[in-house]
């Protein structure tokens, strides 16, 4: 849902740079460097589609690390990848055809970082340190988070559930969260240390965030690698947080989200 980026947007390092312009050669030349690189997205927008695969064809990682699947969803699509069109949209994601481009940029191996609905659910109501599946202290689970992200984190929820829910009733939607992020810095560390680098990370918008989505979970658990994430913007609106790099694209003919409110 649209989270009103205009109220809380934070200073990104550099301007957003149109479709037309990139990747351009300084920015390849710079992700290869790059242990892991993060490339978000807006789900439904082709064009943000389109640039995660000509970086995934340039780069050729050695491992591509997907938000939208489970692992074993990952061995069904990679069994067959150019018919797995049903199953991906059965899950609830937009057209697999925006996707399947980036599937088949590389010879990368896969690896599924999807949070089962059943686990998203139950870290709802009892927090991301019960329900991760792997070392809690390792990234920074085991403790609250500051006051002043955390305030942020319930705006950010509170604005794009169209101010229609109570406060209170937002903070499991940000265990889920970090949930979710900490499972994909898991399965990136996972893929990088067997398979080499780099290491791609598609996901959305929110979980590439520098400042507070998976990079940060990646810096607290190791240090040691290099990370980089771009940001993907629509008609010149940055999304939410801080990124390496930022790109712009036409936005989507989409219906006002908060419809589902009224």
């Amino acid at each position: 849902m649209k989270l009103y980026s205009f109220l809380f947007a934070l200073m990104v390092p550099t301007a957003a740079l149109p479709l037309d312009a990139v990747p351009s050669a300084d920015d390849l030349a710079m992700l290869a460097k790059a242990d892991v690189v993060i490339i978000g997205e807006t789900h439904d927008n082709p064009a943000h589609h389109q640039v995660q695969a000509q970086i995934v064809a340039a780069l050729q990682p050695t491992a591509l690390v997907l938000e939208m699947l489970t692992p074993e969803q990952v061995t069904e699509l990679t069994q067959d990848i150019s018919g797995y069109s049903a199953a991906w949209e059965e899950a609830g994601w937009p057209d697999y055809e925006m996707y399947l481009p980036i599937f088949t940029a590389s010879d990368a191996a896969i690896f599924g970082a999807a949070v089962p609905r059943d686990v998203a659910r139950a870290s709802y109501t009892e927090g991301v340190a019960a329900h991760f599946d792997g070392d809690v202290e390792l990234f920074g689970l085991d403790q609250p988070l500051p006051k002043t992200q955390r305030d942020q984190r319930l705006d950010l929820q509170f604005f794009a559930h169209c101010e229609a829910m109570p406060r209170i009733a937002l903070g499991g939607m940000i265990e889920v969260q970090r949930l979710r992020d900490a499972t994909l810095a898991k399965a990136a560390i996972e893929a990088i240390d067997p398979a080499g680098r780099p290491v791609v990370v598609i996901t959305g918008n929110g979980h590439a965030r520098t400042d507070w989505g998976v990079p940060a979970m990646l810096r607290k658990a190791r240090p040691d690698l290099v990370v980089r994430s771009i940001g993907q913007a629509e008609d010149g609106i940055d999304p939410e947080g801080t990124f390496d790099l930022v790109y712009d694209a036409p936005g989507v003919d989409r219906p006002d989200p908060c419809d589902t409110f009224k």
